[in-house]
């Protein structure tokens, strides 16, 4: 009886236990898909070629000089006793700068004027001498040798007169370069000695900057060259001098690097002088672009992305680019010029390119993507920014 009834019990519970596994089994294909993941948020921004920004093809910081300056120098060593102008005066041709201690040149000008009399007085004495020997040897009251040799007395008589002419004149001189002059108009631009300081020939006194023509120079890469040319029109700006804009041309560029920049020294020359615009101003000019023969433009688009955008494809760059359909996609670039905080790409995007400015190494190739901008304006600051915030490769957190 036990028997029969324990039999039943394990029946029903087996009987359960499959109707509760068909009914998860049931429960379970008609479940729901789990939702897609959001697309995740990229810090991104539309890219526009450089001259569409209108910052020009080359734009670069310039500094006011003279065309001509020299350092003016005593011609002779001494001691400096006296300075008539100071750093920032304005002085005339002929104007006296300063003047050395003229004690030991005025000696010897005196010396030499005194040796200069000297040997004009025997000069005098040799062509008297030698007019008496003539007189006498027409009547052969002396010897031939005699008048030959009053005729060698006069001669070395005048080579003494002429030698020591010569030299008087060079002490005159030595003691006119104790005092130093100005040899063009122009402006003290640096002092370089101080009163009773002994300075030798050639040592630099004063720094002066002619007066007339200015320059505006500027340092380009060589990978600008290209657009820089003599004649080209240009556009300077000075912060202390806003609302202002001064027109230029190239005047010159450089054949050679500089040494220690490896960069070509362009000079510019403003068209119209003005009073305003002082030696040694700082400001920025702006190249316009030059046009070719046919009216184009002579350098395709160029964009300029943060460096924190820049990625790389094996071994060549290339940035991150969201196209229509809200996805990834990496584009092979050429860059032209690196700098710390930006790159200049040169092919490879075009005008209007999404292109992701950061945490370029979190996110991958077809991934599904929202676009959102960075804090900043990324169109004007986005050569000065470090670079925004990382991608955020996931929903935002509510």
């Amino acid at each position: 009886m036990t028997i029969a009834v324990n039999t039943s019990v394990s029946k029903a519970a087996v009987t359960l236990l499959l109707a509760a596994a068909a009914a998860c089994l049931l429960a379970a294909c008609h479940r729901a898909p789990p939702p897609a993941a959001p697309p995740a948020l990229v810090l991104a921004l539309p890219v526009h070629s450089d001259a569409s920004n209108g910052s020009g093809v080359v734009s670069h910081p310039v500094e006011v000089t003279a065309r001509y300056s020299t350092s003016v120098s005593f011609r002779v060593p001494g001691k400096l006793i006296e300075r008539r102008v100071r750093l920032g005066d304005p002085v005339r041709q002929g104007q006296v700068l300063a003047r050395l201690d003229p004690l030991d040149a005025q000696k010897q000008e005196a010396s030499a004027k005194a040796a200069l009399a000297a040997a004009e007085h025997r000069l005098a004495f040799a062509q008297q001498q030698l007019d008496r020997d003539k007189a006498q040897a027409e009547q052969n009251l002396i010897a031939t040798n005699q008048l030959e040799q009053t005729q060698d007395a006069f001669t070395a008589a005048l080579a003494g007169r002429d030698q020591a002419a010569a030299q008087w004149v060079v002490a005159r001189n030595s003691l006119q370069y104790n005092t130093l002059a100005a040899d063009h108009d122009g402006v003290i631009t640096s002092e370089n000695a101080d009163t009773g300081q002994v300075v030798s020939a050639g040592q630099a006194v004063y720094g002066l900057a002619w007066t007339g023509d200015t320059d505006v120079i500027l340092d380009a890469a060589e990978s600008e060259l290209g657009r820089i040319s003599i004649g080209q029109a240009a556009t300077v700006t000075f912060p202390a001098l806003p609302n202002h804009q001064f027109a230029a041309r190239v005047r010159e560029i450089s054949p050679a690097a500089d040494p220690q920049s490896r960069t070509y020294r362009v000079k510019l020359t403003m068209t119209e002088l003005a009073q305003a615009v002082r030696l040694g101003m700082t400001g920025d000019a702006t190249l316009s672009p030059v046009a070719s023969g046919d009216g184009t433009d002579p350098d395709p688009p160029t964009y300029t992305v943060p460096a924190t955008a820049l990625f790389h494809k094996d071994n060549s760059p290339a940035v991150w680019v969201v196209d229509n359909s809200s996805t990834l996609q990496l584009r092979p670039i050429k860059v032209g010029r690196y700098s710390d905080r930006s790159t200049l790409i040169t092919a490879g995007l075009h005008e209007g390119d999404v292109v992701v400015l950061a945490g370029v190494h979190t996110v991958y190739a077809g991934q599904p993507v929202r676009p959102v901008k960075p804090l900043f304006d990324g169109q004007d600051n986005i050569d000065g920014a470090a670079g925004p915030a990382e991608v955020v490769a996931g929903p935002v957190a509510r």
